[in-house]
């Protein structure tokens, strides 16, 4: 993502990061929003919690909630 851009993270959002996890895994998913942008890491399950600021900084890609062709119910 280019810097400086408002990255409209949404719960259910899966992101990719610019640095992998130590597990492996390059892929995460939004589970909270805030001041704080909460991350689980989708190979681990691991919780992470970065400012909005670092988390729009080290975005990829985002691959918006609705997006993945999930059955609401």
């Amino acid at each position: 993502m280019k810097p400086g851009v408002r990255i409209p993270f949404t719960v259910g959002d899966r992101v990719t990061l610019k640095k992998r996890h130590p597990c492996g895994g390059s892929h995460w998913e939004v589970y909270r929003i805030g001041a704080d942008i909460g991350l689980r890491c989708t190979t681990c399950g691991r919780r992470v919690m970065l400012s909005r600021r670092n988390a729009e900084l080290r975005t990829v890609a985002r691959i918006p909630a609705g997006a993945r062709g999930e059955v609401s119910s």
